[in-house]
């Protein structure tokens, strides 16, 4: 009888391979039949199976362990595809308090789309904030506050031309402030905060797409919390309509920003 195999790929719940992570095959009388690594990469390869349906106990340093079902056929690989751990803690709501947002470790990019085709990146490198987490956490809110003039795009030339009036304009408006005014829990793990952005002497409402990815203890006896969030924010809402345009009508700079967020926070 030809010995088969399970294949797949072991990651963080938001996609980062897991190497050293083990995988371990259990037959129906809870015997173990095959162990394996996952590599660098993720990638994982769990051979010498007999034909027939197996366990197969998921785990990683970190992060819960998993149990999985598959039934492997003659002679030919089974794949789990992607096999994703969410970390220890991950699931377990930040506690009721002042997060103060760690700059250092955090980071708010924004991207638009160039001559219809690519798109062009900055970051905006000088920002502070903090988050209340309330009880319950619908009540939580955050604010965070940016500096404009620390906008960085790998390119002075065009960074000069971002801080202008022609986009910008930090000497006539030299602070950019999002404060929330509402938090809607999607699930677990996935939340919408509404709130307002002021930027250029305009306010409108902006919703934060937000995912949590959990809280656990630092290097230096603290609390930690991450989130990730994603925001789509029109340049016309903001008096931002420099542009010019091409043949054809495409124009150099896309009206739409996409904003990318990370932020790691600490209790204080």
């Amino acid at each position: 009888m030809s010995a088969g195999a399970v294949t797949g790929r072991l990651t963080t719940s938001d996609g980062w391979p897991l190497p050293g992570g083990t995988l371990t095959a259990i037959d129906g009388a809870g015997a173990q039949r095959g162990r394996a690594t996952a590599r660098e990469d993720g990638g994982f390869v769990l051979d010498g199976l007999a034909p027939g349906s197996y366990t197969v106990i998921v785990a990683a340093a970190g992060h819960e362990p998993a149990a999985r079902t598959v039934v492997v056929p003659a002679g030919a690989p089974a794949s789990m595809g992607v096999l994703a751990l969410p970390r220890v803690g991950g699931r377990v709501l930040p506690t009721p308090g002042t997060w103060v947002i760690d700059p250092v470790h955090s980071s708010i990019r924004a991207s638009a789309l160039h001559l219809g085709m690519s798109r062009i990146h900055g970051r905006l490198r000088r920002f502070s904030g903090q988050i209340q987490v309330a009880d319950p956490l619908e009540n939580s809110s955050v604010e965070v506050v940016i500096d404009p003039a620390a906008v960085d795009s790998d390119d002075p030339t065009r960074d000069e031309h971002l801080r202008s009036p022609d986009f910008l304009d930090v000497a006539a408006y030299p602070e950019i402030r999002y404060k929330s005014d509402g938090l809607h829990r999607l699930s677990a793990e996935h939340w919408r905060v509404d709130g307002v952005l002021s930027l250029k002497g305009v306010s409108a409402p902006v919703a934060l797409d937000v995912t949590y990815h959990g809280s656990g203890p630092d290097m230096f006896g603290g609390t930690r919390a991450a989130f990730s969030a994603t925001a789509e924010v029109s340049r016309d809402d903001f008096a931002i309509s420099w542009n010019q345009s091409l043949l054809a009508g495409v124009l150099a700079i896309g009206r739409t920003l996409r904003i990318d967020i990370d932020i790691q926070a600490a209790l204080s």
